[in-house]
């Protein structure tokens, strides 16, 4: 559903201001390339605080902690 949005909205772009929509078509490549350092680096970090997580609660899981949350009652 996303992407038929974003086609039609193009498409629309297309419409009233076709230079701009070319200049879109060329250059979202060029901006995923670029953001995919950030998107590295995000999930390196992410990784990390999961590990860092686990190491500080391993003593309580050790000890027989259980870390999920109790249900509400319904």
């Amino acid at each position: 559903m996303k992407a038929l949005t974003v086609l039609l909205l193009w498409c629309l772009l297309w419409v009233l201001c076709w230079p701009l929509a070319l200049l879109a078509l060329v250059l979202w490549p060029l901006a995923w390339l670029l953001s995919l350092p950030f998107r590295l680096v995000g999930i390196t970090f992410s990784a990390l605080f999961a590990f860092l997580r686990a190491l500080l609660m391993l003593p309580a899981r050790l000890l027989g902690h259980d870390d999920r949350r109790p249900q509400p009652a319904q």
